[in-house]
């Protein structure tokens, strides 16, 4: 095997090889933009591969969500972008014989070791940054395809035909491709090679592409894709909804880079792109960025750099207006899932709502039902994240020494506080010096499966969501360790990653978590 990822090749072979070996398996992942993105690439692999699974989801994988996924009769379980944190508790039912586990994650591992473990972290590789789950997901379906002796049929390798049914055990959306690669179509199926582009969508949707670029063994990735012809890359504006926001939207809500007169200004936007020697409309239609010629771009990216350094933005700020773009250069353009950006945030429209199954739809290539039922998703995403927001900024955050922090109760979803803290810092009261902390209440349930018990247990349980800064994790701010630690003491359980993680506390200990919180973060900066 020639993979994309050179250190994690052996490992990945293993596990490759094990699941080869299983009569049939359950495939359980996380419900954000990287888990469905895992999701469907394992998916696909284990397809292509011949091998029978069925397809559960989890937003927390918890002691319960474990236990039901081991009450089934399945002795094979791949899980994809979670896995690796609660390895104590999949260890017990490993050990008991419930089941076999297969990992790929690339969160941080609990002190437990388990043979088919893929994950980035036990390699050197930072799981944070340079390999999403996704990624590690793209890795093992590279490692499937060279162990397996199942080759994929190449009648139903890119035109969305309908793929052979003995290969299934599941009534979740259909696992062949559905995406049209270039020329060698048939190869890059054999290989696996054509999934890279989900892998990609995944990484970016994981906030991995820092500094405007995808780093470390995402750019193995990237490059395969590439090869492969299902992605194109570029240097381009750094600006979301290049391809589905008319002109004057795209500047509008440009806020990244705040460039005064335009960022946040309607009219100003619309003043700036009048003053263009440029075509803007066409039918009646304002045009969007993705249908602009290149010399048409350049005259308004020339334009943008011009009025930031007028207005005084800081030269590295400037510097951000550019990034590298990721485009599926077999979706159509002008759609949300050309970009890597928009089709992540698209995904995460529904996850945030719990439906997974539409998200894996449009993954897996269903442009009809899933693709429509997931922009309904994204329209009523962005009212509530846009009413969040304003909540937050209206009432403001508490400020303690070295964190700060709101509670919604039940005025913003559990499932979108945390972006909503985000997209918070830097406005009026919301500071961008300290990581922020964001309660909410838990809605019922946990995912898929249905357990009795769940909303009563979740009626004592409170959300915990945190969001840093790449600024404040270059200092040493590392939110897993805080999550952790801080929900731990006061009983509860979390973790997650360096700028960006969560935990579930029990209801009334929300003021001793941040008493722990603030005290960790303290050491971590001092």
């Amino acid at each position: 095997m020639a993979g994309p990822v050179p250190e994690l090749e052996d490992r990945a072979v293993t596990c490759a090889e094990r699941l080869c070996d299983a009569d049939r398996v359950l495939l359980a992942s996380h419900i954000d933009a990287d888990g469905l993105t895992s999701a469907a690439i394992a998916a696909q692999a284990l397809e292509r591969a011949g091998i029978p699974f069925e397809t559960v989801f989890e937003k927390q994988l918890d002691e319960d969500a474990i236990a039901a996924i081991a009450a089934t009769d399945y002795d094979t379980v791949l899980f994809t972008d979670f896995g690796s944190g609660q390895l104590d508790i999949i260890g017990d039912h490993e050990a008991a014989g419930d089941f076999t586990p297969v990992i790929a994650d690339h969160h941080q591992p609990a002190d437990r070791e388990t043979e088919y473990h893929l994950n980035p972290l036990l390699f050197g590789i930072n799981g944070a940054s340079e390999l999403s789950g996704a990624g590690a997901s793209y890795v093992l379906a590279r490692a499937l395809a060279s162990v397996s002796d199942n080759e994929p049929d190449p009648a139903v390798a890119a035109d969305g035909g309908e793929p052979s049914q003995t290969r299934r055990a599941s009534s979740e959306p259909r696992s062949d491709g559905g995406i049209v690669t270039a020329s060698g179509a048939t190869n890059v199926r054999a290989d696996n090679r054509d999934l890279a582009a989900l892998a990609v969508v995944g990484a970016v949707g994981d906030m991995q592409a820092s500094g405007g670029e995808l780093h470390g063994a995402n750019a193995g990735i990237v490059e395969e894709g590439v090869a492969a012809g299902v992605l194109e890359t570029g240097k381009d504006l750094a600006l979301y909804g290049k391809q589905t926001r008319p002109l004057p939207k795209l500047l509008e809500y440009a806020t990244d880079v705040h460039i005064p007169g335009i960022s946040n200004d309607e009219n100003g936007a619309l003043r700036f792109l009048d003053g263009l020697d440029l075509e803007l409309k066409r039918d009646g239609e304002w045009r969007r960025w993705a249908g602009l010629t290149n010399d048409e771009k350049q005259t308004v990216a020339s334009a943008l750099v011009q009025r930031a350094v007028s207005s005084g933005v800081p030269a590295k700020k400037i510097d951000q207006l550019v990034s590298t773009a990721y485009v599926l250069s077999e979706e159509p353009v002008g759609t949300e899932l050309r970009d890597a950006s928009e089709f992540s945030t698209l995904l995460n429209a529904t996850a945030r709502y719990e439906r997974a199954d539409v998200g894996l739809g449009v993954c897996l290539g269903d442009r009809d039902g899933a693709l429509e039922r997931a922009r309904q998703l994204l329209r009523e995403h962005r009212r509530n994240l846009s009413n969040g927001i304003d909540l937050v900024t209206r009432e403001g955050a508490t400020q303690e020494d070295h964190v700060q922090w709101f509670h919604a109760g039940d005025e913003i979803r559990e499932t979108i506080v945390g972006i909503v803290a985000g997209m918070a810092m830097g406005n009026q009261g919301i500071s961008r010096s300290k990581p922020i902390i964001a309660f909410a209440e838990k809605s019922a349930g946990h995912g898929s499966a249905n357990r009795s018990g769940d909303a009563a247990e979740d009626d004592d349980e409170v959300k915990v969501s945190s969001r840093g800064t790449h600024s404040l994790v270059r200092q040493g701010l590392d939110l897993s360790v805080v999550m952790g630690e801080a929900s731990r003491a006061v009983g509860g359980d979390g973790g997650g990653h360096d700028v960006a993680a969560g935990a579930t506390v029990p209801k009334g200990t929300e003021e001793a978590f941040v008493e722990h919180a603030d005290e960790i973060v303290g050491e971590q900066l001092s």
